[in-house]
Formats: structure tokens, sequence, C-alpha cells
């Protein structure tokens, strides 16, 4: 049973064809990398996936379940997880405390308004472990203004690890990093155990490539190439249209 399985996925806005009959299958614990030139339907690709945005056709099934009309909001319970492209985060507040508040979205205390999120001590033990994974627990009590761009893409991806999903979505992961920071952003990737399937959104192909073991290259939102690294380096189309000779 495939871990992701996208059939026929199509979205337009307007006129404008965004994804256009997208077909992916990603089998338990594979490392997918989505490659494609500005523009090509990566991101919103990965908003269908997630629910974000509704498909005018064809279906997003998680584990053989068919979760196509299932609220985005349903979907992190269900096993999904996500990070964005563009950084959203809680700059007041510590990196704990960012990392608690998306573990108190799985739980049914986020319906209680007047809830003490520092005494729930399970939630707050289950954010520093998460932090753990990511290098970042020494500074948990640090206020996330006072972090680098680096450590603030690590808590992202330890406020979806901290969520325990089965399959993650890392949307340029790498975007804006410094050399020494895409080396710690790469080690923590590396540490997450084959339990957890990824599906990432790059464009540093030095990083990229090391790190996938299957790829799939979109254009104007269609697939156009897929298969493994070397298949898809050498094919002339992903020449053409993304590495420029």
């Amino acid at each position: 049973m495939s871990a992701l399985t996208v059939t026929g996925l199509c979205k337009a806005f307007g006129g404008l064809q965004v994804t256009s009959n997208v077909n992916l299958n990603v089998e338990p614990g594979e490392r997918r990398l989505i490659i494609g030139p500005n523009g090509a339907g990566k991101t919103t690709l990965f908003n269908l996936i997630t629910g974000e945005i509704t498909p005018d056709s064809g279906s997003v099934h998680l584990f053989g379940h068919d979760i196509t009309k299932t609220p985005s909001r349903r979907r992190p319970h269900l096993g999904m997880a996500r990070t964005y492209q563009i950084i959203t985060l809680f700059s007041l507040d510590t990196i704990l405390r960012n990392v608690t508040l998306a573990l108190l979205g799985l739980s049914p205390l986020r319906w209680n308004p007047l809830i003490d999120l520092d005494q729930q001590h399970d939630l707050v033990e289950h954010a520093h472990a998460a932090l753990v994974r990511v290098g970042l627990d020494h500074i948990a009590a640090r206020p996330l203004a006072q972090t680098s761009y680096g450590e603030r893409r690590r808590v992202e991806i330890a406020m979806a690890l901290a969520q325990n999903p089965k399959v993650l979505l890392l949307d340029e992961p790498f975007a804006g990093l410094s050399i020494d920071e895409r080396r710690d952003v790469q080690k923590c990737l590396l540490a997450i155990p084959r339990d957890v399937t990824i599906v990432m959104i790059e464009h540093n192909m030095d990083v990229a490539l090391e790190f996938a073991e299957h790829i799939t290259l979109l254009h104007f939102g269609e697939v156009i190439v897929e298969g493994n690294r070397a298949e898809v380096v050498d094919n002339p189309r992903t020449r053409e249209v993304y590495l420029g000779h």
C-alpha cells in the first residue's frame, strides 16, 4: 500500500491551469523530491494534498484512504504534517511554546480557551522531545524573535515532527539558509526514521539530490519527468526546463 497517492489532480484559478492531471505515487518510507521552475505548481500541489485548496478534479489517498474531501484541519490527525515555504511562527513566544502550540492543535484541549499551556506537562514533554530531534532543546526557552533564520526553520520542522506524522511534506526547507544552516537542517532530515515518508520541494539541488531517492519534475503544472536521481538528472527534458542546459 502506498503512503501517498495522487491521481489525476487538476486545479485552475480562473483561466490559469496550475496543476493538470498530476499523478504521484509515494511508497512508505520513501524520500521523494519535487522540483520544477518557478510557477511550476509545486506549492499548489502541496496545498491540494493537505486540503488547503480544493481540487477541481482528481483524488488524494493517504495509506489507501481517500482524503480528497477531508478538511485540512483533520489531515494532521490522520498522519499528515507539513512545513511552509514562508515561515509563519509566533515570534514573541518561546521556541518551546511554539512547538507546544502545534501539539495543542491535535489535542481535545484546544477547545478550552482558559487552558494554562505551561501546566500541560505531557504536551511540554513531547515538545521538548521534538526539539531534541532538531538540536534546539538547549535554547527551548529563547524567544523566537531572538533566533536565526536557520533555527526558525528547525523549529518549524520540530513542530511538524512533534505531531508524529506518517507523511511529512517539506516546502523548501533549505531556502535562504547559509551553508552552515543547510548542514544543520540536512542533519535533522537525515535523522528522521524511515517510518516517516518524506516529500520535499527544494531548489537547492546539491542538498536535495543527496537526500532524494525518487524525483518528480513539474512544468506548467504537469509531471514531465519522474524516476530515480540518475534517470531524472540525465533526462534531456530536465536539462531543458530546469537545469538550463
